[in-house]
């Protein structure tokens, strides 16, 4: 038996454990998926919001730019090169038309005729930072935080005309850590316009989002817009999660949220825990008061139509008159381990009911489904060697029943089915087609017969895409030299089709539904009757 199966029949034993369990998992998995899906989607909205800001800036340098080289054109167009009341004056003019223009100036030498004459002023005498044909620029001309004072100047010969900090930073507020800066030498320096100084050139620079426009790297979101002259290039830098007070409230929300509904589950997980345990003890008190009973499918020679054996299947009717499907009571016995018990209740009554039968019938027999951890012991064997020495009944007349799917230790299962096939059991491999056997698979494994799964058989004579899996399973078992048993046939067309193909028995409705012992044993002895050919034995 797989190691699995005992750690999961004692935690089912332990409904409030299961419910922990589950609930501690989905936590952390619906917490950490709910966290990654926020970081994606803020990522997303973050991007666009810096490509937002970077179009804003972008839009405003160029009005401001604009202005400022209109202005700066305009003073030098005009005949005035000393600074005199009428100078003044048209510095004065200059300021007043043009929205964005902070402060105009001419520069004499050391003296400096402004618009803004006994104001704070910037230091108009520095070199540019950078040098044009035509203009030059200043770029942060005061970094303090709160000073108005110009933040980009331009000049062209004497004239200069600058504007503030306000006029830029009106557009958008930066997040902490946020700069607009000026690239410049070649994209080697960036000067700081508004926010701090930021590293440059960045160390990783991914392209991403708005074409080559913005990239990102491990730390900033980096937008790029368009160079205000050769080698000028503004940049607006943002810090990745720069807006992160939204984002945790938001998952603040969403955090119990997640345990709320990992409760759910536990809850849910704890309830079917306890089912399934709820289930156990009655599918074991059932064995008690017999409630268990083993009905008999037989299988049929499609040309004589004689039975020549039976499938036993395992039903359990309560005392209230309810019937358990066996699709909900033999998958927990699988994980309990009760399901050995109902192997050796099926053998043992297999031949309790039918013992006297099989013997007095020795082409006659019974086939019992055994589950993956039947097939990986050799108990099945020992069990069923002491009850046919106990009942007379010879091996070959008790054949066992694999499906595909339990063959899941593949080594374990095939040196276990050599036992059972050496000791005259045959060995038949049920619902073919449904697992995952090839035919390379097949030649390793001591089989006799294989039995096509009624869903091939139910698609015999219609145009559907299975129904060519049937032939194909015939002519692979044929190629083997292995019997085939359909399953499920329902009507004539089927069996002359499968006649056709070479296939000699098959069970389903057509010839009997699942019967009770006594039913069973009437049915062959009124073949025999038919034959004449009846024996006291048949109804001992």
């Amino acid at each position: 038996m797989p190691a699995a199966i005992p750690g999961l029949h004692n935690l089912l034993r332990r409904p409030w454990l299961s419910a922990l369990l589950a609930a501690s998992l989905s936590a952390v998995v619906l917490a950490g998926a709910s966290v990654l899906l926020i970081l994606h989607l803020f990522k997303q909205a973050e991007v666009a919001q810096v490509a937002i800001s970077g179009e804003r800036y972008r839009v405003r340098l160029e009005q401001v730019l604009g202005q400022l080289r209109q202005a700066v054109d305009r003073l030098q167009a005009q005949p005035l090169r000393t600074c005199t009341v009428p100078m003044r004056k048209a510095l004065e003019q200059v300021g007043h038309d043009y929205r964005f223009v902070f402060d105009a100036a001419l520069i004499e030498g050391e003296a400096v005729c402004s618009n803004r004459l006994g104001a704070e002023q910037v230091d108009f005498t520095r070199a540019p930072d950078v040098s044009g044909p035509l203009y030059r620029y200043w770029l942060d001309t005061s970094a303090e935080p709160d000073n108005d004072l110009a933040t980009l100047m331009l000049g062209r010969d004497d004239f200069r005309v600058s504007t503030s900090r306000g006029h830029l930073s009106d557009v958008i507020d930066l997040p902490p850590g946020g700069s607009l800066l000026v690239v410049t030498d070649a994209a080697q320096r960036a000067v700081p316009v508004i926010g701090p100084a930021q590293p440059w050139p960045p160390s990783q620079a991914l392209p991403d989002g708005d074409g080559k426009a913005l990239s990102v790297t491990p730390t900033h979101y980096i937008f790029r817009m368009d160079a205000l002259a050769a080698d000028v290039q503004p940049v607006l830098i943002v810090p990745r999660l720069a807006w992160w007070p939204p984002l945790s409230s938001a998952l603040w929300l969403l955090l119990p949220f997640s345990l709320l509904l990992a409760l759910c589950i536990g809850g849910l997980v704890g309830q079917w825990a306890r089912q399934r345990l709820s289930l156990s003890g009655k599918l074991q008190g059932a064995l008690r008061r017999q409630e268990l009973q083993v009905l008999y499918q037989p299988i049929v020679d499609l040309h004589s139509r004689r039975c020549v054996g039976a499938e036993a299947l395992l039903r359990w009717h309560s005392a209230d008159g309810s019937l358990t499907s066996p699709d909900m009571f033999i998958p927990m016995a699988e994980d309990t381990g009760q399901i050995r018990q109902l192997t050796d209740f099926v053998i043992e009554q297999s031949l309790v009911q039918l013992g006297s039968l099989l013997r007095a019938n020795p082409h006659l027999y019974v086939s019992v489904n055994l589950a993956a951890c039947d097939v990986v012991e050799p108990r099945v064997r020992d069990v069923a060697a002491a009850l046919l020495q106990q009942h007379g009944v010879a091996a070959r007349q008790m054949a066992f029943e694999i499906t595909e799917r339990g063959l899941i230790d593949v080594a374990p299962a095939r040196d276990n089915l050599h036992l059972l096939r050496d000791a005259g059991h045959p060995i038949l491999i049920d619902d073919f087609g449904t697992g995952y056997c090839s035919l390379a698979y097949l030649q390793t494994l001591p089989v006799d017969c294989l039995k096509i799964d009624k869903v091939f058989v139910g698609a015999l004579g219609h145009d559907a895409a299975s129904s060519g899996v049937a032939p194909h399973i015939i002519r692979m078992a044929h190629a083997l030299k292995l019997r085939v048993v359909a399953e499920g046939i329902e009507n004539q067309a089927q069996v002359d089709l499968l006649t056709s193909e070479g296939v000699r028995y098959g069970q389903g409705w057509l010839f009997a539904q699942a019967l009770d012992a006594g039913q069973f044993r009437e049915l062959i002895t009124q073949g025999r009757r038919r034959t004449g050919g009846r024996r006291r034995e048949d109804s001992a």
